[in-house]
C-alpha cells in the first residue's frame, strides 16, 4: 500500500478542522475522527495545525466549506499558511500579524491545561500540563527555551534557520520535524515522531541523533539513556496532546505520578505493595476517578472518594 502524501493528509486534516467545530457533530464523528488519527501517526500533527489555522480564522471558513467532501480545496486554500500569504487582501495581513509576534514571547499552561498554539514561524506547539514555553527567534535561529514542563513541537520546514530548543543544559536541534522534550530535574526526555533531530548539552560531549520512532533521555552531563524504540510506544507518551493517558504494562506509581500531574485531586495509594503492579488502559488525563475506579476492579481494592482534595486507593 502506497502511504498517504502529505497533501491528502492536510486535505483532510482541514475537513476534519471545519466539522469539528461545526454543526451535527456527535458519537458517530468522533468515532471516525479516532479512526483516522489512529490510521497513521502524521494525522495528529496535521488536525493540530489545521486546528490552530481554524482558530486564527475564527472559523470563519465554516462558509467556504464545500458541500462535497471529494473537493476539500476551498477549505485547504483558507487553512494552508503559505496560500493565505500569497492570496494578499486583508485576510492574509491578518493572518501575518498573528504569525508574526514578537521575540520573546511565552505561552504558559495551568495545572490540567493543554494549549495548542501557532508560532511566529508557521511551526505548531501543543503544551502540556503546567509548563512554559519562551520564543526567542532571531533571522537566523529559532529558539525555543522550555523553561518547565512539557511540549510537542510540529517544525516547519527552513534550512537556513535552525529550531532549537533548550531545557537546561540539554539543546534540541531540528529544520523540519516533529518532537517533544519533557523537562526533568537533571536532563530531558525526547521523543520524535517525524523527522530526525539532534541533541547535544552545553557541556559538551557527544551530539546524539534522535529519528522518528525513538526516544532518548540525555542528562545535562551529556550520557544517553533510550526511551523508546517504536512509533507506537512513542505514541503512548504522547497521548496527552489528546486528553489522554495511555497506559501499557506501566506500574501503578507510574500511572499515578502521570495522573498527578493534571488534576488538583492527588491521588494517594496506601498500600505500597500496588505501586509495583502494572495496569493497562486509556483514559482521561481529567478524570482520576475512572482511573482510580479501574484500580479497584482489577485488583479488588477499596477506593475513598469522600475527600474532594483526594482519591484514597488501598487499605
Amino acid at each position: 500500500m502506497m502511504a498517504e502524501s502529505a497533501a491528502r493528509i492536510e486535505d483532510a486534516a482541514a475537513r476534519w478542522a471545519a466539522q469539528i467545530d461545526g454543526e451535527g457533530w456527535n458519537a458517530e464523528r468522533e468515532a471516525e475522527l479516532a479512526r483516522w488519527l489512529a490510521g497513521d501517526p502524521r494525522h495528529a500533527g496535521a488536525l493540530l495545525q489545521a486546528q490552530a489555522a481554524w482558530e486564527w480564522l475564527g472559523g470563519a471558513a465554516t462558509e467556504q466549506a464545500p458541500e462535497d467532501e471529494a473537493d476539500p480545496r476551498p477549505i485547504r486554500d483558507l487553512l494552508t499558511r503559505r496560500r493565505l500569504l500569497v492570496g494578499g487582501g486583508a485576510l492574509a495581513a491578518s493572518i501575518a500579524a498573528v504569525m508574526l509576534l514578537p521575540p520573546g514571547t511565552d505561552y504558559a499552561t495551568k495545572l490540567g491545561e493543554i494549549r495548542r498554539v501557532p508560532l511566529p514561524d508557521g511551526s505548531l506547539a501543543a503544551i502540556n500540563t503546567s509548563s512554559r514555553i519562551e520564543v526567542a527567534a532571531t533571522d537566523k535561529l529559532r529558539r525555543i527555551v522550555l523553561a518547565e514542563g512539557e511540549a510537542w513541537f510540529q517544525v516547519a520546514k527552513d534550512a537556513e534557520r535552525p529550531f532549537v530548543v533548550e531545557a537546561g543544559a540539554v539543546r534540541v536541534r531540528a529544520t523540519g520535524t516533529a518532537f517533544s522534550v519533557r523537562r526533568r530535574e537533571g536532563g530531558a526526555d525526547i521523543y520524535v515522531t517525524e523527522g530526525t533531530v539532534e541533541v547535544t548539552t552545553i557541556g559538551g560531549g557527544a551530539a546524539h541523533p534522535v529519528s522518528a520512532g525513538a526516544g532518548l533521555h540525555v542528562a545535562d552531563d551529556a550520557t544517553a539513556q533510550p526511551l523508546a524504540h517504536d512509533s507506537a510506544a512513542i505514541d503512548r507518551v504522547l497521548a496527552w496532546r489528546s486528553g489522554e493517558i495511555a497506559l501499557d504494562g506501566r506500574s501503578l506509581a507510574s500511572a499515578v505520578a502521570e495522573f498527578n500531574r493534571y488534576n488538583a485531586r492527588q491521588i494517594v495509594v496506601r498500600d505500597p505493595v500496588l505501586l509495583a503492579e502494572q495496569l493497562d488502559g486509556t483514559f482521561r488525563t481529567d478524570d482520576p476517578v475512572e482511573f482510580a475506579q479501574a484500580v479497584h476492579g482489577t485488583f479488588a481494592t477499596p477506593v475513598d472518594l469522600s475527600d474532594p482534595n483526594r482519591i484514597v486507593i488501598g487499605r
